[in-house]
Protein backbone atom coordinates (compact mmCIF):
# COMPACT_ATOMS: atom_id res chain seq x y z
CA UNK A 1 0.00 0.00 0.00
CA UNK A 2 0.96 3.45 -1.17
CA UNK A 3 1.57 5.98 2.16
CA UNK A 4 3.04 8.65 1.09
CA UNK A 5 3.89 11.05 -2.40
CA UNK A 6 7.26 10.17 -3.01
CA UNK A 7 6.10 6.28 -3.02
CA UNK A 8 3.59 7.04 -5.19
CA UNK A 9 6.16 8.96 -7.93
CA UNK A 10 8.98 6.03 -7.22
CA UNK A 11 5.63 3.21 -8.07
CA UNK A 12 4.39 5.25 -11.17
CA UNK A 13 8.51 5.82 -12.52
CA UNK A 14 8.12 2.29 -12.69
CA UNK A 15 4.81 1.80 -14.44
CA UNK A 16 5.75 5.01 -16.97
CA UNK A 17 6.07 6.48 -19.20
CA UNK A 18 2.21 6.67 -20.18
CA UNK A 19 1.59 9.50 -22.97
CA UNK A 20 -0.08 12.67 -21.13
CA UNK A 21 -2.46 15.14 -23.52
CA UNK A 22 -2.02 18.83 -22.15
CA UNK A 23 -3.67 21.39 -23.39
CA UNK A 24 -1.62 24.50 -23.16
CA UNK A 25 -0.38 27.82 -24.31
CA UNK A 26 3.31 27.54 -23.12
CA UNK A 27 2.84 30.20 -20.33
CA UNK A 28 3.41 29.92 -16.60
CA UNK A 29 6.09 27.10 -15.04
CA UNK A 30 4.10 24.23 -16.86
CA UNK A 31 6.33 23.47 -19.43
CA UNK A 32 8.95 23.21 -16.37
CA UNK A 33 6.55 20.82 -14.49
CA UNK A 34 5.94 18.48 -17.75
CA UNK A 35 9.89 18.19 -18.48
CA UNK A 36 10.82 17.14 -15.14
CA UNK A 37 7.78 14.60 -14.92
CA UNK A 38 9.15 13.28 -18.31
CA UNK A 39 12.72 13.33 -17.67
CA UNK A 40 12.33 11.38 -14.18
CA UNK A 41 10.01 8.92 -16.98
CA UNK A 42 6.68 8.88 -15.82
CA UNK A 43 4.80 10.84 -18.97
CA UNK A 44 5.61 11.34 -22.37
CA UNK A 45 4.01 14.70 -23.08
CA UNK A 46 2.15 15.97 -25.92
CA UNK A 47 1.22 19.83 -26.19
CA UNK A 48 -1.86 20.78 -27.36
CA UNK A 49 -1.51 24.71 -28.17
CA UNK A 50 -4.67 27.27 -29.20
CA UNK A 51 -1.77 29.47 -30.00
CA UNK A 52 1.81 29.41 -30.96
CA UNK A 53 3.50 30.74 -28.02
CA UNK A 54 4.97 27.43 -26.66
CA UNK A 55 8.40 27.09 -26.38
CA UNK A 56 8.53 23.03 -27.49
CA UNK A 57 12.58 22.91 -26.91
CA UNK A 58 11.57 23.69 -23.09
CA UNK A 59 11.42 19.76 -23.02
CA UNK A 60 13.64 17.33 -22.64
CA UNK A 61 15.97 16.27 -26.14
CA UNK A 62 12.52 13.64 -27.51
CA UNK A 63 10.09 13.99 -24.45
CA UNK A 64 7.79 15.69 -26.01
CA UNK A 65 5.81 16.38 -29.16
CA UNK A 66 4.08 19.37 -30.63
CA UNK A 67 0.58 19.56 -32.21
CA UNK A 68 -0.27 23.61 -33.18
CA UNK A 69 -4.03 24.33 -33.38
CA UNK A 70 -5.44 27.21 -34.28
CA UNK A 71 -7.93 27.80 -31.18
CA UNK A 72 -8.71 26.32 -28.11
CA UNK A 73 -11.92 24.63 -29.08
CA UNK A 74 -9.66 22.97 -31.57
CA UNK A 75 -7.24 22.00 -29.20
CA UNK A 76 -9.81 20.29 -27.04
CA UNK A 77 -11.53 18.17 -29.77
CA UNK A 78 -7.87 16.98 -30.76
CA UNK A 79 -7.34 15.94 -27.25
CA UNK A 80 -10.47 13.71 -27.03
CA UNK A 81 -9.81 12.82 -30.59
CA UNK A 82 -6.59 11.14 -28.96
CA UNK A 83 -8.15 9.74 -26.01
CA UNK A 84 -10.73 8.15 -27.70
CA UNK A 85 -8.34 6.24 -30.05
CA UNK A 86 -6.09 5.30 -26.80
CA UNK A 87 -3.32 6.93 -27.73
CA UNK A 88 -3.46 9.12 -24.49
CA UNK A 89 -3.33 7.06 -21.04
CA UNK A 90 -3.80 10.67 -19.26
CA UNK A 91 -5.48 14.21 -19.95
CA UNK A 92 -4.43 17.65 -18.21
CA UNK A 93 -6.21 20.75 -18.26
CA UNK A 94 -2.91 22.74 -18.71
CA UNK A 95 -4.21 26.34 -19.62
CA UNK A 96 -7.32 25.21 -21.01
CA UNK A 97 -10.48 26.74 -19.59
CA UNK A 98 -11.80 25.16 -16.88
CA UNK A 99 -15.42 25.40 -17.63
CA UNK A 100 -15.35 24.65 -21.01
CA UNK A 101 -12.44 22.05 -20.57
CA UNK A 102 -14.85 20.21 -17.58
CA UNK A 103 -17.76 20.73 -19.45
CA UNK A 104 -16.64 18.90 -22.58
CA UNK A 105 -15.32 16.38 -21.05
CA UNK A 106 -18.38 15.21 -18.70
CA UNK A 107 -20.90 15.91 -21.92
CA UNK A 108 -22.61 12.75 -22.04
CA UNK A 109 -22.73 12.19 -25.87
CA UNK A 110 -19.20 13.60 -26.69
CA UNK A 111 -16.94 13.29 -23.28
CA UNK A 112 -15.42 10.59 -21.25
CA UNK A 113 -17.44 9.47 -19.11
CA UNK A 114 -17.42 5.65 -17.78
CA UNK A 115 -20.11 5.96 -14.86
CA UNK A 116 -23.11 8.27 -15.37
CA UNK A 117 -20.79 10.52 -13.11
CA UNK A 118 -17.43 12.19 -12.47
CA UNK A 119 -16.37 12.95 -9.30
CA UNK A 120 -13.15 14.77 -7.96
CA UNK A 121 -10.85 12.99 -5.21
CA UNK A 122 -8.48 15.31 -3.02
CA UNK A 123 -5.31 13.00 -1.73
CA UNK A 124 -3.37 14.29 1.33
CA UNK A 125 -0.84 13.03 3.32
CA UNK A 126 -1.39 11.45 7.58
CA UNK A 127 2.16 11.61 8.60
CA UNK A 128 1.68 10.41 12.02
CA UNK A 129 -0.32 7.63 10.50
CA UNK A 130 2.19 7.13 7.32
CA UNK A 131 -0.40 6.59 5.59
CA UNK A 132 -3.09 8.55 2.43
CA UNK A 133 -6.33 9.51 3.40
CA UNK A 134 -8.74 10.86 0.52
CA UNK A 135 -11.96 13.53 0.59
CA UNK A 136 -14.40 13.24 -1.99
CA UNK A 137 -16.32 14.90 -3.90
CA UNK A 138 -14.41 18.19 -3.70
CA UNK A 139 -14.70 20.03 -6.69
CA UNK A 140 -17.57 18.73 -9.31
CA UNK A 141 -20.96 17.83 -7.88
CA UNK A 142 -22.53 20.47 -5.94
CA UNK A 143 -25.19 18.35 -3.67
CA UNK A 144 -25.39 14.89 -4.98
CA UNK A 145 -27.91 12.83 -4.91
CA UNK A 146 -28.11 9.24 -3.00
CA UNK A 147 -27.51 7.62 -6.17
CA UNK A 148 -25.22 9.89 -7.78
CA UNK A 149 -22.94 9.35 -4.32
CA UNK A 150 -22.83 5.64 -4.96
CA UNK A 151 -21.24 6.61 -8.05
CA UNK A 152 -18.78 9.02 -6.13
CA UNK A 153 -17.77 6.31 -3.91
CA UNK A 154 -17.22 3.57 -6.97
CA UNK A 155 -14.96 6.84 -8.03
CA UNK A 156 -12.89 7.16 -5.36
CA UNK A 157 -12.76 3.58 -4.45
CA UNK A 158 -10.73 3.00 -7.70
CA UNK A 159 -8.53 5.14 -6.42
CA UNK A 160 -8.27 3.62 -3.36
CA UNK A 161 -7.58 0.13 -5.00
CA UNK A 162 -4.96 2.10 -7.52
CA UNK A 163 -2.55 3.04 -4.10
CA UNK A 164 -2.84 -0.75 -3.35
CA UNK A 165 -5.57 -0.54 -0.33
CA UNK A 166 -7.56 -3.35 -0.15
CA UNK A 167 -10.40 -2.99 1.69
CA UNK A 168 -10.83 1.11 1.74
CA UNK A 169 -12.95 2.19 5.03
CA UNK A 170 -14.83 5.31 4.15
CA UNK A 171 -16.74 7.46 6.89
CA UNK A 172 -20.29 8.47 5.46
CA UNK A 173 -19.85 12.17 6.82
CA UNK A 174 -22.53 14.20 8.45
CA UNK A 175 -23.09 16.89 10.99
CA UNK A 176 -24.04 14.62 13.41
CA UNK A 177 -23.92 11.38 14.35
CA UNK A 178 -27.59 9.90 14.45
CA UNK A 179 -29.78 9.20 12.15
CA UNK A 180 -32.18 12.11 11.84
CA UNK A 181 -34.91 12.65 9.34
CA UNK A 182 -34.93 16.53 9.33
CA UNK A 183 -30.96 16.23 8.10
CA UNK A 184 -30.78 14.51 4.47
CA UNK A 185 -26.96 13.55 4.59
CA UNK A 186 -27.45 11.29 8.11
CA UNK A 187 -30.38 9.75 5.94
CA UNK A 188 -27.98 9.12 2.69
CA UNK A 189 -25.18 8.15 5.14
CA UNK A 190 -27.33 5.37 6.89
CA UNK A 191 -28.11 4.13 3.49
CA UNK A 192 -24.85 3.65 1.71
CA UNK A 193 -23.69 2.07 5.07
CA UNK A 194 -26.21 -0.78 4.38
CA UNK A 195 -25.40 -0.91 1.12
CA UNK A 196 -21.75 -1.88 2.15
CA UNK A 197 -22.71 -4.09 4.88
CA UNK A 198 -24.44 -6.33 1.78
CA UNK A 199 -21.56 -6.41 -0.18
CA UNK A 200 -22.52 -3.67 -2.99
CA UNK A 201 -19.27 -2.09 -3.18
CA UNK A 202 -17.45 -5.28 -2.70
CA UNK A 203 -14.56 -5.12 -0.44
CA UNK A 204 -15.39 -1.70 1.41
CA UNK A 205 -16.24 -0.79 4.30
CA UNK A 206 -18.62 2.55 4.99
CA UNK A 207 -19.65 3.72 7.87
CA UNK A 208 -22.24 6.34 8.63
CA UNK A 209 -23.75 8.80 9.40
CA UNK A 210 -20.57 9.74 11.44
CA UNK A 211 -19.58 13.46 12.19
CA UNK A 212 -15.62 14.11 11.52
CA UNK A 213 -14.74 14.09 15.35
CA UNK A 214 -16.17 10.59 15.71
CA UNK A 215 -14.06 9.87 12.26
CA UNK A 216 -10.96 10.65 13.08
CA UNK A 217 -10.45 9.20 16.90
CA UNK A 218 -11.67 6.72 18.73
CA UNK A 219 -11.81 8.30 21.96
CA UNK A 220 -14.33 10.94 20.58
CA UNK A 221 -16.28 7.83 19.49
CA UNK A 222 -16.66 5.97 22.43
CA UNK A 223 -17.43 9.38 24.30
CA UNK A 224 -20.75 9.55 22.51
CA UNK A 225 -20.97 5.82 22.56
CA UNK A 226 -20.30 5.16 18.96
CA UNK A 227 -18.66 1.62 18.34
CA UNK A 228 -18.00 2.11 14.29
CA UNK A 229 -15.29 -0.23 12.49
CA UNK A 230 -13.85 3.27 10.57
CA UNK A 231 -13.19 5.30 13.64
CA UNK A 232 -9.70 6.52 13.60
CA UNK A 233 -9.03 4.36 10.57
CA UNK A 234 -11.06 6.25 7.86
CA UNK A 235 -9.43 6.04 4.56
CA UNK A 236 -11.83 8.17 2.63
CA UNK A 237 -13.93 10.96 3.99
CA UNK A 238 -17.69 11.09 1.69
CA UNK A 239 -18.79 14.30 2.29
CA UNK A 240 -22.02 15.74 2.17
CA UNK A 241 -22.10 18.12 -0.48
CA UNK A 242 -19.42 20.38 -2.33
CA UNK A 243 -19.60 23.06 0.27
CA UNK A 244 -18.62 20.92 2.82
CA UNK A 245 -16.14 19.36 0.56
CA UNK A 246 -13.83 22.22 -0.88
CA UNK A 247 -14.17 23.87 2.50
CA UNK A 248 -12.75 21.17 4.12
CA UNK A 249 -9.77 20.82 1.26
CA UNK A 250 -9.42 24.63 1.61
CA UNK A 251 -8.86 24.52 5.53
CA UNK A 252 -6.68 21.58 5.24
CA UNK A 253 -4.10 23.15 2.68
CA UNK A 254 -4.68 26.85 3.70
CA UNK A 255 -4.99 27.03 7.57
CA UNK A 256 -3.43 23.61 8.19
CA UNK A 257 -0.76 23.29 6.07
CA UNK A 258 -1.17 20.10 4.57
CA UNK A 259 -0.01 19.24 1.22
CA UNK A 260 -2.49 18.04 -1.41
CA UNK A 261 -3.20 16.43 -4.61
CA UNK A 262 -6.17 15.58 -7.01
CA UNK A 263 -7.49 13.74 -10.05
CA UNK A 264 -10.89 13.51 -11.76
CA UNK A 265 -12.09 9.85 -11.48
CA UNK A 266 -15.26 7.96 -13.58
CA UNK A 267 -13.55 9.00 -16.69
CA UNK A 268 -11.86 6.61 -19.14
CA UNK A 269 -8.31 8.14 -18.35
CA UNK A 270 -7.39 9.97 -15.15
CA UNK A 271 -7.76 13.92 -15.82
CA UNK A 272 -5.60 16.39 -13.70
CA UNK A 273 -7.17 19.75 -13.11
CA UNK A 274 -5.47 22.61 -12.95
CA UNK A 275 -6.90 23.60 -9.17
CA UNK A 276 -5.45 26.27 -6.24
CA UNK A 277 -4.78 23.79 -3.85
CA UNK A 278 -2.14 22.11 -5.31
CA UNK A 279 1.27 23.37 -4.75
CA UNK A 280 3.85 23.84 -7.84
CA UNK A 281 6.32 20.68 -6.25
CA UNK A 282 3.26 18.51 -5.89
CA UNK A 283 2.36 18.46 -9.72
CA UNK A 284 4.83 15.78 -10.09
CA UNK A 285 3.03 13.79 -7.41
CA UNK A 286 -0.17 14.22 -9.11
CA UNK A 287 1.13 13.28 -12.63
CA UNK A 288 2.24 10.04 -10.58
CA UNK A 289 -1.10 9.70 -9.38
CA UNK A 290 -2.36 9.50 -12.99
CA UNK A 291 -0.08 7.15 -14.26
CA UNK A 292 -0.99 4.86 -11.38
CA UNK A 293 -5.02 5.30 -12.11
CA UNK A 294 -3.86 3.89 -15.90
CA UNK A 295 -2.96 0.76 -14.35
CA UNK A 296 -0.56 -1.70 -15.70
CA UNK A 297 -2.34 -2.93 -19.00
CA UNK A 298 0.03 -0.81 -21.24
CA UNK A 299 3.16 -2.05 -19.11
Amino acid sequence: MIGFFRDMVAEARRRGPKELVCVTDGRGDLLDTLSEAASLGLVSPVLISPRQTAQPEKLSAGAGEWIPCTSEAEALEAALARVKKEKTAVLMQGSADQKTFVDTLLDPKRGLLIRKRASYVSLFESRNKNKLFMITDSYINNFPTLREKQHIIENCLDVARALGIEEPRIAALAAIEQVNPNIPSTMDSAVLSKMSERGQFGRAIIDGPIDIDCALTGDAAARKGLKSPVTGRVDIYLVPDIESGYSLVQLLTFIGKMETIGVLAGTTVPVILDTPQVMRKNRIPEIALAVLLCGEKDD
